[in-house]
């Protein structure tokens, strides 16, 4: 049975989409860096959400979410410097942007649902 929702491929596909645009960036030393930063932070979030079912503890899982969830907002204003900048000249930087919005919703609901059924023991 495919599950509807699933949250592990939606961040792969999402880090796969900022890589490409990573790859599309100026080669100088600010569109290296910017591009270096970028492919660090936009595949974070799935290897760490990766590991969150084998947290040792709800404690262990919360923070492998927060990690996440930091680095989300990493890649997401790394992508409106590129954006600023009009260094990527693809219609999907949009398209890229709102899915990165929406995943940091959904970890930050995760994280607070975690931490009251963590709190409710």
């Amino acid at each position: 049975m495919e599950r509807k929702f699933d949250l592990d491929e939606r961040l792969i596909n999402f880090s796969v989409s900022v890589i490409r645009i990573s790859e599309l960036l100026p080669k100088s030393v600010a569109g290296n860096h910017l591009a270096g930063q970028l492919v660090r932070s936009c595949t974070s979030p799935a290897l760490n959400y990766g590991e969150a079912p084998s947290a040792e503890s709800r404690k262990d899982f919360i923070h492998k979410m927060k990690v996440a969830a930091k680095e989300l907002r990493e890649t997401f204003n790394c992508l409106k410097i590129i954006n600023k900048l009009n260094w990527y000249k693809g219609d999907d930087l949009n398209q890229v942007l709102d899915e990165n919005n929406q995943l940091i919703s959904i970890f930050v609901k995760s994280i607070e649902t975690a931490q009251r059924n963590d709190n409710s023991k």
